[in-house]
């Protein structure tokens, strides 16, 4: 694959005429013009990528808030929002400073789930989040020793560029379901599929709002014009915030399109250094601790991978050889960042597969993560301002985004079955379970089981294989925790 051929900005911005050198410092120590970008495109994204995945402030709050430790205790809902921008405003500066790279990082969902009602019931929560920087100090090893950057290495191109596909479809169906546009039917319906058509049927202001959202970011796709994903968020939120003000709407669902009555909120540090980094182990035995850590671990190392290789293959950054350029800086801040959700209470943090919002737009570079990491950092004190973005105005930028990242499948060999197989699980499974790593590893247990049995078993790296036994380990979790007594 050519990066180049499937660079999203040029399929928004190609009648745009080239960027010329400014010979800045600012563009010089980021490489703007010499990625093919410029300062609108980088500032674009930036916003776009913040408002695509803004609703961590309201979402991670609610799953970590609304848990309870082994003790029965909770977390102040008001101290979480202020960890968990302070978090993500802190690593992706870190990120765009130090890597370079358009890649946003929060608080991860999922990871925050496991926290939330895995880890705080058998502990209290400054032993949980003790957990995770436990868990982001071993990553950081891992990038240290070489052994993270070794294992995307030794990925095949195929697997990759199925991995980028993959995420395509997971964040588009993320937009879906964000949006209400998908839903889950519950088991008591009897019903024999999973999944409907909003409740049924389509109903309701805010769906409508993100029925013309699609359409107005296709449209503006189709017709090359610079901005399109921002503009289309713009114009929803202003037309949610009319429809709002005039309609009786029930629920738009985590945030609401209306104008705060005091747009200020003061923040709350209190959480900051609630952690105790060994109190776990006093709490479970230390097997379980492991466990805890073998899953934390591995969901975090391969979300990562995931995501960093489908959004700098999406924004053409790839280098000959099809890997991410200064890859090893971009891990240890990724790791860093996991050690830094934990030391706030925030939950590990990791890179966002909503920075392809950003590279849709544009994004080469890691000034667009200034621009990111400082609306974060607004959120500080303006929280609830910047928060009245609903998902179905932001949800359609996903979709459009997974559109433009399902278009890497072309380069993909179908005719090898060794190659298009484990492509083919590794894109279908990531949307069909919710999951990254599950997708990557299907795609990884099938591309060596693969090569084995067609008797090419020298040909797979040997840290791959490695890591398909840790997969393996890591889906028959629940039977090995029964088998060994710790569950």
């Amino acid at each position: 694959m050519h990066p180049s051929e499937t660079q999203t900005a040029d399929t928004a911005e190609t009648a745009e005429t080239p960027p010329t050198r400014s010979g800045g410092g600012l563009d010089r120590f980021f490489h703007i013009t010499e990625r093919g970008s410029n300062y609108a495109r980088e500032v674009r994204g930036g916003f776009a990528t913040f408002f695509t995945m803004a609703y961590i402030l309201v979402l991670n709050p609610i799953i970590l808030g609304g848990a309870k430790d082994k003790f029965g205790e909770q977390l102040d809902t008001v101290q979480l929002v202020t960890a968990t921008a302070l978090v993500a405003a802190v690593m992706t500066l870190i990120m765009g400073v130090g890597g370079n790279l358009p890649l946003a990082l929060a608080a991860g969902l999922g990871l925050n789930a496991v926290v939330a009602y895995q880890v705080a019931p058998l502990m209290a929560w400054d032993d949980a989040m003790g957990l995770i920087v436990l868990e982001g100090l071993l990553i950081c090893v891992l990038v240290m020793t070489g052994l993270r950057e070794a294992i995307m290495y030794a990925i095949p191109q195929a697997l990759k560029q199925a991995i980028s596909v993959g995420i395509g479809l997971f964040i588009a169906f993320i937009g879906f379901v964000d949006a209400g546009f998908v839903t889950r039917i519950p088991d008591a319906a009897g019903s024999t599929v999973p999944v409907q058509l909003g409740t049924g049927t389509l109903t309701g202001w805010p769906m409508l709002v993100f029925c013309l959202g699609v359409i107005l970011t296709v449209v503006l796709l189709a017709r090359k014009v610079k901005g399109a994903i921002l503009i289309s968020i713009v114009v929803m939120t202003v037309l949610a915030i009319v429809l709002d003000s005039l309609a009786d709407i029930t629920s738009w669902g985590l945030t609401a399109p209306a104008l705060p009555d005091n747009p200020v909120a003061a923040p709350d540090f209190g959480l900051l250094g609630q952690f105790d980094l060994l109190g776990s182990f006093g709490q479970i035995s230390v097997l379980t601790v492991v466990l805890l850590i073998f899953t934390l671990i591995l969901s975090d190392f391969f979300d990562t991978m995931g995501t960093v290789v489908g959004v700098t293959a999406e924004a053409g950054l790839l280098d000959e050889r099809g890997q991410v350029p200064g890859l090893g800086r971009v891990l240890l801040i990724d790791g860093a960042a996991a050690v830094a959700g934990g030391a706030a209470s925030a939950s590990s943090a990791t890179t966002y597969i909503e920075s392809a919002a950003g590279v849709g737009e544009g994004a080469r570079t890691g000034f667009a993560n200034l621009i990111t990491g400082g609306l974060f950092a607004l959120a500080l004190f303006f929280t609830p301002i910047l928060t009245i973005v609903p998902m179905q105005a932001a949800s359609p930028a996903l979709v459009a985004v997974g559109f433009l990242m399902m278009t890497q499948v072309k380069h993909i060999d179908w005719d090898r079955y060794e190659f298009a197989v484990p492509a083919f699980l590794t894109i279908v499974v990531m949307p069909f379970t919710y999951s990254i790593t599950n997708g990557i590893g299907a795609g990884f247990i099938a591309y060596v089981i693969i090569k084995a049995c067609l008797g090419k078993a020298r040909e797979v790296h040997w840290l791959l294989w490695g890591t398909a036994a840790l997969f393996l380990v890591y889906f028959a979790i629940d039977p090995l925790e029964q088998l060994l007594g710790t569950k």
